[in-house]
């Protein structure tokens, strides 16, 4: 069974493609799971049945685990199994009509126009640090990519004479604009910082790096981000993906058409990017029923 998992994560990563972020999840839902079946089951994983499935996705649950936690596990371990069967190593799927519990979608929080103002002023190009967060926050609001995609830049992806960036997720590339005082943060950190933090024993074409002139990682950024949200007073519950979202809407509030938008976040299913327009619409809503003068009075009829 292991040298079986073995060629399941190899078919992952060299045929699938999929992220390490991606990869690593996969892991552990599947580990976690092989780890129940050896200590609460008869059968092996190989053997595994229909009820085996179900009743571990009870355990989860029972575990406190969220419904969207077990959905993923579930997928997790569908994807293993699907693939066990297809090269023919089970004889059965037992994951198969097996259904999760039903997950509550919550639309992604975004911030005001206001509140990226305030947060993108928060970073003071005062010091090196300062000059590389402003760069940072800007690059993400102008061209709305994933917190990952941003730590993995190369200097040669950032192309600030004509003002736009090559972004790779997946396999797959992506040309995205950058507006100009996003190109100035940017063109002031790679001229006036970033030569100062590289270090002769550590070379690196990574545009992003940490004071120690490593390349920054996921936790280091969210930190990073953290810090400003406090000092901009903003109170919502927001990550570095916040940014991602409000770009999206804000863009759609100003007129692009969501082909568009997909294709600069990289979303492969327009139905993916059709959650901004449910975004957009909840707002309108809420802003005609607080601010009409008609809305909130009763039916005289």
């Amino acid at each position: 069974m292991e040298e079986a998992i073995s060629h399941y994560f190899a078919y992952l990563k060299n045929e699938k493609h999929v992220s390490s972020n991606t990869l690593d999840s996969y892991r552990r839902d599947i580990g976690q799971f092989l780890s129940y079946m050896n200590e609460h089951c008869s059968s092996s994983p190989i053997d595994a049945g229909h009820t085996d499935i179900l009743n571990y996705l009870l355990y989860l649950r029972n575990s406190g685990k969220a419904s969207s936690t077990i959905s993923r596990t579930l997928a997790s371990v569908r994807s293993m199994y699907r693939y066990l069967f297809m090269r023919h190593l089970v004889s059965v799927d037992p994951t198969m009509d097996v259904h999760s519990f039903k997950v509550e979608k919550k639309l992604p929080q975004i911030l005001t126009n206001t509140e990226v103002e305030k947060l993108l002023e928060q970073p003071k190009p005062n010091d090196p640090k300062g000059y590389r967060d402003k760069a940072m926050l800007e690059m993400l609001y102008a061209t709305g990519i994933r917190v990952s995609e941003l730590i993995a830049l190369r200097e040669n992806d950032v192309n600030l004479g004509v003002g736009f960036i090559t972004c790779r997720h997946n396999g797959k590339e992506r040309i995205i604009p950058i507006y100009t005082i996003a190109r100035d943060a940017v063109k002031a950190y790679t001229e006036r910082i970033r030569p100062h933090l590289l270090r002769a024993e550590l070379p690196t074409d990574i545009l992003f790096l940490n004071l120690n002139g490593k390349p920054l990682t996921r936790q280091g950024f969210w930190k990073i981000m953290k810090q400003y949200q406090d000092a901009a007073g903003i109170t919502k519950t927001i990550t570095p993906h916040t940014l991602r979202h409000s770009f999206a809407v804000h863009l759609l509030e100003n007129g692009a058409d969501l082909k568009s938008i997909q294709e600069m976040l990289g979303h492969t299913d327009i139905s993916s990017t059709q959650i901004y327009e449910r975004i957009l619409n909840k707002r309108m809503n809420e802003v005609y029923q607080n601010t009409h003068p008609r809305a909130k009075q009763k039916n005289l009829l």
